[in-house]
């Protein structure tokens, strides 16, 4: 091995040591192994920089604003709320939630689709008495499976995908079958990897993944509040009844009065079928009330000053009545008062602890009393809350989706998948368009746009792609492509094994776009060395390299889950390691068949 190659085995093996052993940022790490490598000239600049211009990585970024246009409309809710409905058992729910939620990976990037379940497999959870540590799991895992049927499922498709392409651009003549990877080449492979992969977690969960109803993510705080809400003319909870709700089974919340537009008190019943204009009392927990909050068709009752923003603008705030506050002894059907400098709405109220005895109009406010209130950004500018309240607190859970967007949102998702299925226009195209369309269409803000964008994911990637021509050009992916190769003894279906074994092993090490990045020119290498096409390499290794089962570390969704679940290191092994021998199977077996050698 040349000098060179030394030298880019030495800045890996820092680089692998600073990932797994310290704090450091990835994207600081990746960076400076990239500015040592532009140093120590182990490749042409403009080969270590290509990432910064691969079509796989902005693809990637045009993508995260589409995902928070589905989210910030509540389509990805929607959806969800009609295919999940209110299972009574954990294998119901996995059995509801798992299939939508591939699906959704297989069009969408599947860690904000991940980060939209999290919440709702919580309150799920909470209403159906579930235990979250037999489902967290499973959301991350079927996310991954979902991502591998197409090629827009996960950025790391998308990364070889653009690797494919540099190839091709290059001159792949020793590969002459090597082709531009379509939208749905991957299905063939990935929806039975989803198939068998969904069916084994159904099926085996109840012994692989512990019963933990206690987990932290379950830990909530013992103050009860009362809330109120109006069911407004066109909400879809109309004609629904309450036990359909789940409403009634829940801990978190519970319904104590119903009463109809004409004043007439209902009670509250599991077959009770809700009507436009119905009030509705709650006796609920904090963290039960953002999801009350956010639920199409329900407003708060008590409205003081007209908030004169849109509502998806709105936030929740938890604030505690001072004694200097005004109209203290009022009665809150009376409030505001003239004095008072504030806009909100207010949510519900909890004194000593608890929920007011009645309604809250009747009622008179207290110092020490502690509201939810519905406020816009004005709010936080009046510096009177500093003497009228004890404590102000925004409840950072709560955000108002734009219900009336959702149809644009998928109707523009739909229209950015088939236009690149149908081959009319590049992936990259289509994600930019889908954006920009987002955008001006009203479903998302151009601040949200700017947020959505992971920008130290994307550096990362692009940083990775970009030492993999350090890998390359020293000859480094030769040396171990002549050793897994040996290994494989010149089978082209053990040479498969060796790439996926190689991406499995390194999804452990580092992520999971980066143990692409390193194995792709290795599998190339293979490849060309033995004389086999290269198309069936590169889809093992966009398979091996998403599917991180084994540890929390290997994927970004399995460390969203992490916490949430509750879960212990060895709780993605028990599964994980199970899980990745039956797609390692049935993906060594059927590429070839799909792809030919």
């Amino acid at each position: 091995m040349t000098v060179d190659g030394w030298f880019t085995v030495g800045i890996l093996g820092v680089m692998f040591g600073l990932l797994i052993g310290t704090k450091l940022p990835p994207a600081a790490v990746f960076v400076g192994a990239l500015t040592v490598a532009l140093t120590l000239d182990l490749a042409p600049a403009g080969e270590l920089l290509k990432g910064f211009s691969n079509q796989g990585v902005l693809t990637v970024g045009a993508l995260y604003m589409v995902a928070a246009g589905m989210y910030s409309t509540g389509a990805v809710t929607l959806l969800g709320e009609k295919l999940i409905g209110q299972p009574r058992s954990v294998l119901g729910a996995q059995s509801r939630i798992l299939p939508p939620v591939a699906i959704g990976s297989a069009f969408l990037n599947n860690t904000p689709l991940v980060a939209m379940f999290i919440p709702v497999i919580r309150d799920l959870a909470r209403t159906c008495r579930l235990a979250t540590s037999r489902l967290y799991i499973p959301l991350s895992f079927a996310s991954i499976l979902g991502g591998t049927c197409t090629l827009i499922g996960t950025s790391t498709n998308l990364v070889v995908a653009g690797m494919v392409l540099d190839l091709l651009k290059r001159g792949g003549d020793d590969m002459p079958a090597m082709r531009e990877v379509g939208m749905f080449d991957l299905s063939w492979i990935g929806v039975p990897l989803a198939v068998a992969g969904i069916a084994f977690m159904i099926l085996t969960s109840k012994w692989l993944l512990p019963d933990r109803k206690g987990s932290g993510a379950d830990l909530v705080t013992t103050r009860r509040y009362g809330a109120e809400f109006n069911l407004t003319d066109h909400s879809a909870l109309v004609g629904r009844t309450l036990g359909s709700l789940g409403w009634d089974q829940s801990k978190e919340l519970e319904v104590t009065a119903l009463y109809r537009a004409n004043e007439e008190q209902v009670q509250p019943a599991a077959d009770v079928r809700l009507e436009a204009g119905d009030v509705l009392c709650f006796s609920c927990l904090l963290e039960a009330l953002p999801m009350l909050w956010e639920m199409p068709g329900l407003e708060p009752f008590k409205k003081l000053r007209p908030l004169k923003s849109e509502r998806y603008r709105h936030r929740l705030v938890e604030i505690v009545l001072s004694p200097q506050a005004p109209g203290l002894g009022s009665k809150i059907a009376d409030l505001p008062i003239p004095e008072s400098p504030f806009r909100a709405n207010i949510v519900a109220l909890s004194r000593g602890g608890g929920p007011l005895a009645g309604r809250i109009n009747d009622d008179t406010t207290q110092a020490g009393d502690n509201v939810v209130v519905e406020v816009d950004e004005s709010f936080f500018y009046v510096t009177a809350a500093e003497e009228y309240f004890s404590m102000t607190k925004r409840l950072s859970t709560g955000r108002i989706k734009r219900w009336e967007k959702s149809t644009a949102a998928m109707l523009i998702t739909a229209g950015m998948v088939v236009a690149a299925a149908l081959g009319w226009m590049s992936m990259l195209n289509a994600a930019l368009l889908a954006s920009g369309a987002m955008i001006l269409s009203g479903c998302l803000s151009l601040r949200a746009a700017g947020r959505s964008v992971e920008v130290t994911t994307l550096v990362v990637i692009a940083s990775a792609i970009g030492m993999e021509s350090a890998v390359t050009n020293t000859g480094l992916s030769a040396l171990a492509a002549d050793f897994l190769a040996g290994l494989g003894g010149g089978n082209p279906q053990l040479a498969l094994t060796a790439v996926f074994l190689g991406c499995i092993f390194m999804d452990t090490l580092i992520t999971n776009v980066a143990s692409a990045a390193f194995m792709f020119p290795i599998a190339m290498s293979m490849a060309a060395a033995m004389g086999f096409n290269g198309m069936p390499f590169a889809i093992t290794v966009m398979v091996g390299a998403s599917c991180s089962f084994i540890s929390p570390m290997g994927y970004q969704t399995n460390l969203m889950v992490y916490g949430p679940g509750g879960y212990k290191f060895t709780d993605f092994a028990r599964m994980g390691v199970p899980l990745t021998l039956i797609v390692g199977i049935i993906t060594v077996w059927l590429t070839p068949i799909v792809f030919p050698f």
